[in-house]
């Protein structure tokens, strides 16, 4: 049984991986989309902000992947998933549309929830929440 959660463990790491390397990617290719959310009050362009950005996102994803360095990986995903969530504040505040959407206050919170499960996926990753049937 505990090689199933090994497993399960890795599709975790990889799911959560290939999706952070590849919104990192989009802030590369596609920085404009990302600009509307960065909080006015940072030094420098919001473009700056979010190439800065991708950089952690892509390295987090690989490292999650990577199984020798998916622990310390983890524990910078929790990491950058608090910070970045300034952002999604800063959307749900100043009611900012992306592509001409604004999102609902329960979009918002659905939103939240999905960022509150990805710490929480990225922290289990990091060792920091026990393995089921762990003591």
């Amino acid at each position: 049984m505990k090689h199933l959660w090994r497993y399960h463990k890795d599709a975790l790491a990889i799911v959560l991986g290939l999706f952070f390397i590849n919104v990192g990617i989009l802030h590369f290719t596609d920085a404009e989309w990302f600009t509307p959310i960065v909080p006015d009050i940072l030094p420098f362009s919001a473009e700056f902000w979010v190439i800065i950005s991708g950089i952690p996102e892509v390295l987090c994803g690989v490292g999650l992947i990577i199984p020798r360095t998916r622990i310390i990986a983890g524990k910078a995903t929790v990491a950058l998933l608090i910070v970045l969530y300034w952002a999604n504040l800063n959307m749900w505040f100043n009611n900012i549309s992306l592509d001409g959407i604004t999102l609902s206050f329960w979009g918002h919170i659905l939103r939240g929830l999905a960022q509150l499960g990805m710490i929480a996926i990225a922290a289990y990753l990091a060792e920091w929440i026990p393995e089921y049937g762990s003591k």
